[in-house]
């Protein structure tokens, strides 16, 4: 179970949605989730990697199996 604070014109706007379409609001949640979940991953773990830099291994490096090194 998860209990989510939204602002109340996104909560206007679920509302008359769900009533058009006789689906329950949890519904469209979901259905925004699934659909944006990976979006938002993705933007979140670029910008840790921004600002926590890992190794970058040349292609040659690579190719030597450097990377596999300890």
């Amino acid at each position: 179970m998860l209990a989510v604070r939204i602002p109340n014109s996104v909560e206007e706007r679920l509302d008359k949605l769900a009533k058009l379409t006789g689906r329950p609001k949890s519904f469209y949640v979901r259905q925004a989730l699934e659909t944006h979940l990976d979006e938002i991953e993705d933007t979140y773990t670029a910008l840790y990697r921004l600002e926590h830099p890992a190794r970058r291994w040349t292609l040659d490096e690579l190719e030597q199996g450097l990377d596999r090194q300890g």
